[in-house]
């Protein structure tokens, strides 16, 4: 048997991933008192898409940082990479899709109509006028390119570095939260630069993960060559989304107290303490691929899952006012 074939069980384990993300952003927004503001199935609609394409995005990056990280030259590293490839083109077309969808979502919250009354012109509007929609537009537009890029390379690698894909990739997941509730708030310059921080860092953190787990988990001599690297990188991303994550609850709340009395700071809370989680589950999770025990797939698989879960606490939070 092909020791690198994957399960029926393990097929839909992504899709399980995309499930949580979506259910812990919905619930956690309805907490936190998003439905004062819209209705329960705009609510659901945005953050249905909102969590979906966060997971699309992540997993175009992490799809590529693979291909990065690993070594060139041999004739498995290639198949990998062939394989990130078409996991790419899936991806990002889903990307694409969930991003205009989510345009709809979003610019029907806005308006506070449902998505039923909107018309062509409310959403030209919406997207052109306003510096969120502006944003989902260039998010959009990364989609689209990162599945150009992909099927570009599909058909001959050369034609297109997998290092551009990367870029492409980490653009569209910043455009959302660099051009959201951070570009108005007090403190701008601030605000966008700890945001731009905090998801670039959680993109290669959450995305790499779930692709290594994926794609060279079974693989032991690509993950002996990739594991020193994706750790060191890592433990940064840790520290900077952990920092910057702080930073920009701190500027949109005002003040610590409203941590504690508001459901954004509960939503804040429930994302440290997700991350602190994270951090050990890493830590043991790192420690037993160096050391070459296969029981830390389930351990990877546990920590992704509660990387969903922060992902829905993160969607949710985009969506809450302070």
């Amino acid at each position: 048997m092909d020791r690198t074939a994957i399960r029926p069980a393990a097929r839909l384990t992504p899709a399980l991933w995309v499930l949580v993300a979506a259910a812990t952003s919905v619930v956690a927004a309805v907490l936190a008192g998003a439905l004062r503001s819209t209705t329960l199935p705009t609510l659901f609609g945005t953050g249905l898409t909102r969590a979906g394409a966060d997971i699309a995005g992540i997993t175009c990056v992490g799809l590529a940082l693979v291909g990065v990280l690993i070594p060139v030259g041999s004739s498995e590293a290639n198949r990998v990479r062939r394989r990130a490839d078409r996991a790419i083109v899936a991806a990002g077309g889903v990307w694409l899709v969930i991003a205009l969808l989510g345009i709809a979502f979003r610019a029907a919250d806005g308006y506070g109509r449902p998505v039923s009354s909107l018309t062509g012109p409310d959403l030209l509007v919406w997207a052109t006028n306003l510096a969120a929609g502006r944003g989902a537009l260039l998010t959009v537009a990364c989609a689209a390119a990162v599945l150009g890029c992909a099927v570009a390379r599909l058909r001959d690698p050369d034609l297109v570095a997998i290092r551009v894909v990367l870029v492409i990739a980490l653009l569209g997941m910043l455009t959302p939260g660099v051009t959201g509730h951070a570009s108005s708030s007090a403190s701008h310059e601030v605000a966008v630069t700890t945001v731009a921080l905090h998801v670039a860092a959680a993109s290669l953190w959450v995305g790499g993960l779930g692709a290594i787990l994926v794609l060279l988990g079974r693989r032991r001599e690509l993950l002996a060559r990739a594991l020193p690297r994706f750790s060191t990188l890592a433990g940064a991303c840790l520290a900077v989304v952990t920092v910057s994550g702080l930073l920009t609850a701190q500027v949109r709340l005002g003040s610590w107290a409203a941590l504690f009395l508001t459901g954004y700071g509960a939503l804040v809370i429930a994302k440290v303490g997700a991350l602190v989680l994270l951090g050990l589950l890493g830590l043991v999770t790192r420690r037993r691929m160096a050391a070459g025990r296969m029981p830390v797939l389930r351990w990877a698989g546990v920590e992704v899952t509660v990387m969903a879960v922060t992902l829905g606490l993160a969607a949710a939070l985009s969506q809450a006012a302070p």
